[in-house]
Protein backbone atom coordinates (compact mmCIF):
# COMPACT_ATOMS: atom_id res chain seq x y z
CA UNK A 1 0.00 0.00 0.00
CA UNK A 2 1.10 3.72 -0.37
CA UNK A 3 -0.40 5.23 2.71
CA UNK A 4 0.91 8.19 5.37
CA UNK A 5 -1.18 6.76 8.19
CA UNK A 6 -1.92 3.43 8.59
CA UNK A 7 -5.77 2.60 7.14
CA UNK A 8 -8.73 1.54 9.68
CA UNK A 9 -9.53 -1.99 7.30
CA UNK A 10 -5.69 -3.12 8.72
CA UNK A 11 -4.83 -2.22 11.96
CA UNK A 12 -4.53 0.99 14.42
CA UNK A 13 -3.45 4.46 13.49
CA UNK A 14 -0.35 4.04 15.11
CA UNK A 15 0.99 0.85 13.68
CA UNK A 16 4.06 1.48 11.37
CA UNK A 17 3.44 1.40 7.96
CA UNK A 18 6.79 2.38 5.49
CA UNK A 19 6.99 4.52 3.02
CA UNK A 20 6.62 1.99 0.32
CA UNK A 21 9.66 3.73 -2.51
CA UNK A 22 12.28 3.70 0.20
CA UNK A 23 10.94 0.47 1.18
CA UNK A 24 11.01 -1.08 -2.68
CA UNK A 25 14.59 -0.05 -2.69
CA UNK A 26 15.24 -1.97 0.10
CA UNK A 27 13.82 -5.05 -1.46
CA UNK A 28 14.65 -4.70 -5.03
CA UNK A 29 18.38 -4.83 -3.02
CA UNK A 30 17.47 -8.19 -1.62
CA UNK A 31 17.96 -10.38 -5.01
CA UNK A 32 15.07 -11.69 -5.56
CA UNK A 33 12.63 -12.26 -8.83
CA UNK A 34 9.68 -10.49 -7.39
CA UNK A 35 7.79 -7.71 -9.29
CA UNK A 36 7.87 -4.80 -7.28
CA UNK A 37 5.33 -1.90 -7.26
CA UNK A 38 2.74 -0.15 -5.40
CA UNK A 39 -1.12 -1.02 -4.89
CA UNK A 40 -1.24 1.93 -5.45
CA UNK A 41 -0.03 5.53 -4.67
CA UNK A 42 -2.43 8.25 -4.83
CA UNK A 43 -1.32 11.01 -7.69
CA UNK A 44 -2.13 13.62 -4.86
CA UNK A 45 1.20 12.36 -3.03
CA UNK A 46 3.92 12.86 -5.48
CA UNK A 47 4.15 14.89 -8.94
CA UNK A 48 3.32 12.38 -11.77
CA UNK A 49 7.24 13.77 -13.09
CA UNK A 50 9.06 12.80 -9.83
CA UNK A 51 7.01 9.14 -9.69
CA UNK A 52 7.88 8.36 -13.25
CA UNK A 53 11.76 9.00 -12.34
CA UNK A 54 11.29 6.99 -8.66
CA UNK A 55 9.40 4.28 -11.21
CA UNK A 56 13.00 4.12 -13.58
CA UNK A 57 14.99 3.94 -11.30
CA UNK A 58 13.15 0.75 -9.33
CA UNK A 59 12.80 -1.16 -12.94
CA UNK A 60 16.62 -0.74 -13.47
CA UNK A 61 17.41 -1.76 -10.09
CA UNK A 62 15.18 -4.69 -10.45
CA UNK A 63 16.22 -5.92 -14.26
CA UNK A 64 12.97 -4.67 -15.31
CA UNK A 65 10.93 -6.17 -12.61
CA UNK A 66 8.97 -2.80 -11.32
CA UNK A 67 5.37 -1.82 -11.89
CA UNK A 68 3.23 1.72 -11.61
CA UNK A 69 0.45 1.39 -9.55
CA UNK A 70 -1.88 4.22 -9.01
CA UNK A 71 -4.89 5.48 -8.14
CA UNK A 72 -6.74 8.49 -7.19
CA UNK A 73 -6.59 8.17 -3.47
CA UNK A 74 -9.37 8.05 -1.62
CA UNK A 75 -8.52 8.70 2.18
CA UNK A 76 -9.08 12.56 3.29
CA UNK A 77 -7.53 11.94 6.88
CA UNK A 78 -4.47 11.33 5.55
CA UNK A 79 -4.53 14.31 3.17
CA UNK A 80 -4.96 16.91 5.71
CA UNK A 81 -2.60 15.71 8.71
CA UNK A 82 0.36 15.81 6.26
CA UNK A 83 -0.87 19.28 4.48
CA UNK A 84 -1.96 17.70 1.05
CA UNK A 85 -4.91 19.19 -0.94
CA UNK A 86 -7.06 16.47 -1.54
CA UNK A 87 -9.54 17.61 -4.02
CA UNK A 88 -12.64 16.97 -5.22
CA UNK A 89 -13.26 13.34 -7.47
CA UNK A 90 -13.19 14.72 -10.52
CA UNK A 91 -9.93 16.70 -9.99
CA UNK A 92 -8.19 13.87 -8.85
CA UNK A 93 -8.90 11.39 -11.48
CA UNK A 94 -8.06 14.28 -13.99
CA UNK A 95 -4.78 13.93 -12.62
CA UNK A 96 -4.65 10.06 -12.64
CA UNK A 97 -4.66 11.18 -17.06
CA UNK A 98 -2.06 14.20 -16.59
CA UNK A 99 0.16 11.41 -14.26
CA UNK A 100 0.03 8.58 -17.00
CA UNK A 101 0.56 10.82 -19.58
CA UNK A 102 3.08 12.68 -17.79
CA UNK A 103 5.13 8.88 -17.33
CA UNK A 104 4.88 7.78 -21.11
CA UNK A 105 6.08 10.62 -22.07
CA UNK A 106 9.12 10.61 -19.84
CA UNK A 107 9.42 7.15 -20.11
CA UNK A 108 9.60 7.39 -23.94
CA UNK A 109 12.99 7.29 -25.98
CA UNK A 110 14.87 10.37 -26.90
CA UNK A 111 14.76 13.83 -24.93
CA UNK A 112 12.69 15.80 -27.69
CA UNK A 113 9.20 18.04 -26.61
CA UNK A 114 6.00 16.58 -25.44
CA UNK A 115 2.81 18.14 -26.37
CA UNK A 116 -0.27 15.92 -25.95
CA UNK A 117 -4.09 16.18 -24.39
CA UNK A 118 -3.08 17.36 -20.55
CA UNK A 119 0.43 17.66 -20.35
CA UNK A 120 3.46 19.34 -22.08
CA UNK A 121 6.81 19.51 -21.39
CA UNK A 122 9.40 21.70 -22.60
CA UNK A 123 11.91 18.34 -23.19
CA UNK A 124 11.48 14.36 -22.31
CA UNK A 125 15.08 13.89 -20.52
CA UNK A 126 14.52 10.82 -18.07
CA UNK A 127 17.58 8.82 -17.45
CA UNK A 128 18.07 6.13 -16.51
CA UNK A 129 14.91 4.79 -18.55
CA UNK A 130 12.58 1.94 -17.73
CA UNK A 131 13.92 -1.64 -19.25
CA UNK A 132 11.36 -2.20 -21.29
CA UNK A 133 7.70 -1.11 -20.77
CA UNK A 134 6.93 -0.09 -17.52
CA UNK A 135 3.03 -1.14 -16.99
CA UNK A 136 0.83 1.06 -15.36
CA UNK A 137 -1.41 -0.68 -12.62
CA UNK A 138 -4.89 1.79 -12.54
CA UNK A 139 -6.60 0.46 -8.60
CA UNK A 140 -10.37 1.57 -8.80
CA UNK A 141 -13.66 1.07 -9.92
CA UNK A 142 -15.72 4.13 -10.44
CA UNK A 143 -17.03 4.39 -13.46
CA UNK A 144 -14.48 6.83 -15.30
CA UNK A 145 -11.99 4.92 -13.76
CA UNK A 146 -13.09 2.18 -15.83
CA UNK A 147 -12.80 4.26 -18.64
CA UNK A 148 -9.24 5.86 -17.87
CA UNK A 149 -8.28 2.56 -17.90
CA UNK A 150 -9.47 1.17 -20.76
CA UNK A 151 -8.04 3.79 -22.59
CA UNK A 152 -4.76 4.55 -21.00
CA UNK A 153 -3.79 1.98 -18.56
CA UNK A 154 -1.93 -1.82 -19.33
CA UNK A 155 -4.04 -3.65 -16.18
CA UNK A 156 -6.62 -2.51 -13.70
CA UNK A 157 -7.15 -3.70 -10.19
CA UNK A 158 -10.82 -4.90 -8.93
CA UNK A 159 -12.35 -5.83 -6.66
CA UNK A 160 -12.05 -9.94 -5.94
CA UNK A 161 -15.62 -10.45 -4.44
CA UNK A 162 -16.89 -12.51 -7.32
CA UNK A 163 -20.48 -10.74 -7.59
CA UNK A 164 -18.64 -7.40 -7.89
CA UNK A 165 -16.08 -8.76 -10.14
CA UNK A 166 -18.32 -9.90 -12.61
CA UNK A 167 -20.64 -6.56 -13.04
CA UNK A 168 -17.62 -4.40 -12.98
CA UNK A 169 -15.77 -6.54 -16.12
CA UNK A 170 -18.79 -5.88 -17.91
CA UNK A 171 -18.70 -2.31 -17.28
CA UNK A 172 -15.10 -2.37 -18.03
CA UNK A 173 -15.66 -4.35 -21.12
CA UNK A 174 -18.33 -1.98 -22.33
CA UNK A 175 -15.77 1.35 -22.04
CA UNK A 176 -13.09 -0.95 -23.84
CA UNK A 177 -15.51 -1.00 -27.00
CA UNK A 178 -15.70 2.39 -26.33
CA UNK A 179 -11.94 3.16 -26.37
CA UNK A 180 -12.31 0.62 -29.28
CA UNK A 181 -9.82 -1.68 -27.63
CA UNK A 182 -9.40 -5.36 -27.29
CA UNK A 183 -10.26 -6.03 -23.46
CA UNK A 184 -7.46 -9.55 -23.86
CA UNK A 185 -5.15 -6.41 -24.08
CA UNK A 186 -5.86 -5.41 -20.29
CA UNK A 187 -5.02 -6.95 -17.64
CA UNK A 188 -7.20 -7.88 -15.01
CA UNK A 189 -5.48 -7.66 -11.04
CA UNK A 190 -7.43 -8.11 -7.86
CA UNK A 191 -6.31 -7.52 -4.01
CA UNK A 192 -7.71 -10.12 -2.09
CA UNK A 193 -7.06 -9.71 1.59
CA UNK A 194 -8.11 -13.30 2.69
CA UNK A 195 -8.01 -15.72 5.91
CA UNK A 196 -6.95 -19.26 4.98
CA UNK A 197 -6.42 -22.19 7.32
CA UNK A 198 -5.60 -25.94 7.29
CA UNK A 199 -8.94 -26.99 7.90
CA UNK A 200 -12.53 -25.64 9.40
CA UNK A 201 -10.88 -25.99 12.93
CA UNK A 202 -7.81 -23.37 12.01
CA UNK A 203 -10.30 -21.16 9.74
CA UNK A 204 -12.36 -20.39 12.64
CA UNK A 205 -9.52 -19.85 15.05
CA UNK A 206 -7.90 -17.71 12.90
CA UNK A 207 -11.36 -15.47 12.85
CA UNK A 208 -12.08 -15.20 16.04
CA UNK A 209 -8.81 -14.11 17.04
CA UNK A 210 -8.38 -11.47 14.30
CA UNK A 211 -12.41 -10.15 14.01
CA UNK A 212 -12.50 -7.60 16.99
CA UNK A 213 -15.77 -6.50 17.31
CA UNK A 214 -17.06 -7.57 13.96
CA UNK A 215 -19.42 -10.97 13.98
CA UNK A 216 -17.47 -14.02 13.10
CA UNK A 217 -20.09 -14.89 9.90
CA UNK A 218 -19.46 -11.07 8.93
CA UNK A 219 -15.54 -11.22 9.05
CA UNK A 220 -15.74 -14.88 7.01
CA UNK A 221 -17.59 -12.61 3.74
CA UNK A 222 -15.40 -9.92 4.43
CA UNK A 223 -12.51 -11.99 4.34
CA UNK A 224 -13.42 -14.84 2.27
CA UNK A 225 -12.26 -17.43 4.78
CA UNK A 226 -11.46 -20.89 4.34
CA UNK A 227 -9.09 -23.29 4.10
CA UNK A 228 -6.20 -23.95 1.25
CA UNK A 229 -8.63 -26.08 -0.86
CA UNK A 230 -11.50 -23.75 -0.39
CA UNK A 231 -9.18 -20.80 -1.90
CA UNK A 232 -7.82 -22.84 -4.55
CA UNK A 233 -11.04 -23.32 -5.95
CA UNK A 234 -12.08 -19.55 -5.38
CA UNK A 235 -8.83 -18.91 -7.11
CA UNK A 236 -9.17 -21.07 -10.25
CA UNK A 237 -13.24 -19.39 -10.15
CA UNK A 238 -11.45 -16.01 -10.04
CA UNK A 239 -9.10 -17.50 -13.10
CA UNK A 240 -11.97 -18.22 -15.30
CA UNK A 241 -12.79 -14.68 -14.94
CA UNK A 242 -10.21 -13.37 -16.42
CA UNK A 243 -7.94 -12.16 -13.00
CA UNK A 244 -4.05 -12.66 -14.19
CA UNK A 245 -2.92 -11.47 -10.94
CA UNK A 246 -3.98 -11.83 -7.19
CA UNK A 247 -2.29 -9.44 -4.96
CA UNK A 248 -2.45 -11.78 -1.71
CA UNK A 249 -2.78 -9.94 1.98
CA UNK A 250 -2.11 -11.92 4.99
CA UNK A 251 -4.35 -10.13 8.02
CA UNK A 252 -2.82 -12.70 10.31
CA UNK A 253 0.95 -13.16 8.47
CA UNK A 254 3.18 -13.76 11.45
CA UNK A 255 6.36 -15.51 10.11
CA UNK A 256 7.33 -18.24 8.13
CA UNK A 257 5.39 -20.27 8.74
CA UNK A 258 2.02 -18.65 7.45
CA UNK A 259 3.88 -19.26 3.69
CA UNK A 260 4.22 -22.32 4.32
CA UNK A 261 0.85 -23.02 4.62
CA UNK A 262 -0.05 -21.39 1.45
CA UNK A 263 2.79 -23.10 -0.49
CA UNK A 264 -0.74 -24.64 -2.46
CA UNK A 265 -1.86 -21.33 -3.31
CA UNK A 266 1.22 -20.18 -4.66
CA UNK A 267 2.03 -23.36 -7.03
CA UNK A 268 0.75 -23.19 -10.62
Amino acid sequence: MDHLIQIPQVDRAWEPIPEPYVTLGHLAALGTDLRLGTLVSPVTFRQPGVLAKSLATLDVLTAGRAFAGIGAGWWEREHAAYGLPFPQPRERLDEVERAIETMRALWATGTKPYAGRRVSLPETTCYPRPIGRLPIILGGNGSRTLRIAARHADAVNLPSDEATLSAKLAELHTACAAAERDPATLAITVLDVSVTGEDREDVARRVERLRGRTSAAAYVRRHHAGTVDEQRRRRDRLADLGVGTIFLALPDLAGASDLDRLRPLLTP
